[in-house]
């Protein structure tokens, strides 16, 4: 199964020490070159900084040469990873912002964010969702507490 991610997922799964769970979950996980570079600016988060300058093995960077410009009202990362998912084509697509994800879902494009891999993750008996969630709570992740009380009571039953 070919993954690709968006900057936001990678970033959230590295503040809880869950990042390797992409590894685990799919066979290959792809960023476009303009995530890596968001992920290189000095303004973004030091941990995702550091991350990205000795990437895993199991991530690889693709440049996307022409994006699709009906999709410049995202983010540089958002538009490469869409087009990027459709270009390749890819199976799935990570991401976590809501404009990106209604974008991509009306384009056909397979989509999953932070909590969807956390959930797979917990279904497999990779992780404790309930923990991992908690540690995802004490980031700046929005979600309401609805929703996670939904995930966490499907987990039990």
């Amino acid at each position: 199964m070919i993954v690709v991610a968006d900057t936001s997922p990678i970033h959230y799964l590295l503040l809880i020490d869950q990042i390797d769970l992409l590894a685990h979950l799919f066979d290959q996980i792809m960023i476009p070159d303009a995530v890596r570079d968001e992920m290189l600016n000095p303004g973004a988060p030091l941990v995702l900084q550091q991350w990205i300058m000795d990437p895993p093995p199991w991530l690889t960077v693709q440049a996307v040469t022409e994006l699709d410009t009906t999709l410049d009202h995202l983010d540089p990362g958002e538009q490469a990873a869409i087009t990027l998912t459709q270009t390749l084509p890819a199976d799935l697509l990570i991401i976590d912002e809501r404009l990106g994800r209604r974008i991509a879902a009306a384009r056909g494009i397979a989509i999953i964010g932070t909590l969807g891999i956390l959930d797979e993750a917990a279904n497999q008996g990779l992780i404790n969702l309930a923990e991992a969630i908690a540690r995802l709570q004490q980031t700046n992740f929005r979600i309401s507490r609805r929703a996670i009380e939904a995930l966490l009571d499907r987990q039990k039953g």
